[in-house]
């Protein structure tokens, strides 16, 4: 007995109505190929910036924890909270030697663009275990 072979190209799965009408005509599914767009480096490419204070984990499957860019986060939510003006925060992380991705100084424009993110990250910044040793009432 023969077998007959299909390969197809598509952009979308077959709807139930084509499987069961291909299954009427004596057709299988037998498999689904997946492909996607990989960069240079061999890992996918990533869609749109990670949000700053994270980065990509080791097996390249989600997002953890960037401790350097934590403290940053950490140390201008304090700031900020101190009342602070951004060209004060700016100044002080610069102090602690703390760059910006690109490995700029902090300004305030770069610190105006990051306030999303802290918004973003403060509920979880403010039940920390550092910001509560931090802000302890002795």
């Amino acid at each position: 007995m023969a077998i007959e072979r299909v390969h197809e190209s598509a952009t979308v799965l077959p709807s139930a109505a084509e499987i069961q009408r291909r299954a009427a005509d004596g057709w299988r599914l037998k498999a689904l190929v997946w492909e996607r767009e990989i960069g240079a480096s061999g890992k996918p490419d990533i869609v749109g910036e990670i949000p700053y204070g994270l980065q990509i984990s080791g097996d390249c499957q989600h997002l953890v924890e960037n401790p350097a860019e934590q403290q940053v986060l950490l140390l201008a939510m304090d700031l900020i909270v101190q009342d602070q003006k951004l060209s004060q925060v700016a100044d002080a992380l610069n102090a602690r030697g703390f760059r910006t991705r690109d490995g700029a100084k902090w300004t305030p424009p770069a610190l105006f663009k990051l306030l999303p993110r802290l918004v973003d990250a403060g509920p979880a910044i403010f039940i920390s275990d550092e910001w509560i040793a931090r802000h302890a009432v002795t």
